[in-house]
């Protein structure tokens, strides 16, 4: 078959909400490639979180959901946010007492409220996407030991994509709207579409427009490629790309709007898809 450029979500679509990569998933990855196909990352993710999981290798990656392209070892496109934006952010969540970190390509810093509420509600994470207690505790443990505490100005930082915050209500994001009306609001995490999470990154930063830039740097066709995902976010990847492919553990939102729906992350979900759909023999 022609050649297919693949771009995957990452959480819950290459790993599970344990962050563990099945070795199906992986060996799909490496058999693609082998087969000349190219597998693209793309994900809400900063470089630095994924170079913390060890995941299989990729021709690249979108990160920031958006904000970084890389391909091939290249930046392709790297837009952040400035440092007056981070300063009034870091300044507005430290005033409501939430607990948040800067997602920059060097590292995740957080505050010392993000130190104190991150832990249960990456426990309350793991748990709504069906880990046990015991294991929602060790993911969550490992994703705060991940965070460089910051705190003070130390915090008003140039390199930042995104930054991610808890909410202690859903009006946190909607007020964060309000405050923030030039910068893109989303809301991310728990069980199905409740928000855990409220994120602000810059305007006009999507999936679907870093994939577009991706695709005229290697000067290839939308018709050639392949998005997978399991959340709201991910739609507007499918919405770009020549077919879609929702994981058995997506939000009916995200099943909705995909041309096939492969079985869950752990039963091996994006291997069948990679079989389904001849990218591996």
């Amino acid at each position: 078959m022609e050649r297919k450029i693949v771009f995957l979500d990452v959480d819950g679509t290459l790993i599970d909400y344990e962050a563990k990569m099945p070795e199906s998933a992986g060996r799909a990855v490496d058999q693609a490639r082998k087969n000349g196909h190219l597998v693209y990352l793309c994900t809400g993710c900063s470089k630095a979180e994924i170079e913390q999981r060890h995941l299989c290798e990729t021709d690249g990656m979108i990160g920031g959901n958006g904000a970084y392209v890389e391909s091939e070892g290249e930046v392709v496109m790297h837009q952040g946010l400035t440092k007056e934006e981070v300063k009034h952010i870091v300044d507005w969540c430290n005033e409501r007492h939430l607990g948040f970190y800067l997602e920059a390509n060097s590292g995740m810093y957080c505050n010392d409220y993000m130190l104190e509420q991150g832990p249960d509600v990456m426990v309350k994470y793991a748990l709504g996407k069906g880990a046990d207690l015991e294991k929602a505790k060790i993911s969550s443990k490992s994703f705060v030991d991940s965070f460089i505490h910051l705190q003070g100005e130390d915090l008003y930082r140039d390199d930042v994509n995104k930054i991610s915050f808890i909410l202690s209500s859903y009006q946190d994001h909607l007020d964060s709207k309000v405050e923030f009306p030039e910068l893109e609001a989303n809301t991310w995490g728990g069980k199905g579409e409740e928000a855990l999470y409220g994120d602000l990154g810059p305007t006009g930063i999507t999936k679907k427009h870093a994939i577009d830039v991706l695709l005229k740097h290697l000067g290839a066709d939308k018709k050639d490629t392949i998005a997978f995902g399991d959340a709201k976010i991910d739609i507007s990847m499918f919405e770009l790309c020549g077919y879609s492919v929702a994981m058995g553990n997506a939000g009916p939102e995200c099943k909705a709007a995909a041309d096939y729906i492969t079985d869950d992350v752990n039963n091996d979900g994006l291997y069948k898809a990679f079989k389904h759909l001849g990218l591996i023999d």
